[in-house]
């Protein structure tokens, strides 16, 4: 089954590299707008972003994130940020106290987040916009909250380039549906899926370089895919100071 929404959705990929020409404010203010469109618990809208477009701030960024050239490419660099902080105000104006102690707060702020990138994302796409999600961006918490000046009860969870694709970029494959659409219950037998998967991802050449030699072989080069990208990635401890600054700015999480 397709339509013009969904061949947009399947079409996605991330773009890094991007034309110089600006995006109107009001482009910005559309897409975002249509981000708002998006479900959001109990009509809370647990979200803010900032829009940063001064050289000078995506330059600070830069300094801190010296990999991520896409943030100095892009004419827009969205900051998505969980926020209570609104609803603090809301509860002062009505005489109650916001209970933010508990991880259950923190967890509903965050996929409303998520669910206002993604929706701002693809009317982005819609356009012939090109964006690239940042989650470097957790790396320099403390940095961005200060030079943001976001309030307390306000953190971001990542970033967002958006801009005109300087070139057609392609989208990777996914894994079988089959590994995640579960039927009536969870189906733990996947290991074919994988295995066909890790192969899909070697052809596509995505991680093309990043092979290292067997062990005990001059030449031969280890299969890189998928699987091996995969497990690296989630045996390495990252971010380890997240939940001290998650305290910090006041999410408590009990």
């Amino acid at each position: 089954m397709d339509n013009s929404t969904i061949h947009i959705i399947h079409k996605h990929s991330t773009v890094r590299h991007y034309k110089p020409d600006p995006i109107p404010s009001p482009l910005i203010e559309s897409i975002v707008a249509a981000g708002q469109c998006a479900s959001t618990s109990s009509n809370l809208q647990m979200y803010s972003v900032i829009a940063v477009t001064d050289p000078a701030v995506k330059e600070r960024f830069m300094e801190l994130l010296p990999s991520q050239g896409q943030i100095r490419e892009a004419p827009v660099f969205l900051v998505w940020c969980a926020d209570l902080s609104r609803l603090d105000r809301a509860c002062q104006l009505r005489s109650y106290t916001q209970v933010t102690g508990y991880v259950e707060n923190f967890l509903a702020a965050s996929v409303d987040v998520a669910l206002a990138a993604q929706t701002t994302a693809i009317a982005a796409e819609s356009l012939g916009l090109g964006i690239c999600y940042i989650g470097y961006l957790r790396n320099i918490l403390s940095e961005t909250i200060d030079f943001l000046e976001l309030p307390r009860l306000t953190i971001p969870l990542f970033g967002m380039t958006v801009g005109w694709p300087l070139k057609e970029s392609q989208a990777h494959p996914r894994l079988p549906l089959n590994a995640v659409l579960h039927w009536g219950k969870y189906n733990s037998d996947q290991d074919k899926e994988l295995h066909e998967y890790d192969l899909a991802m070697i052809e596509s050449g995505l991680y093309h370089g990043r092979q290292v030699p067997v062990p005990g072989s001059d030449n031969e080069l280890e299969d890189y895919g998928w699987l091996e990208h995969s497990a690296r990635r989630v045996s390495k401890v990252e971010r380890t100071t997240l939940c001290a600054i998650l305290e910090k700015q006041g999410f408590g999480l009990k």
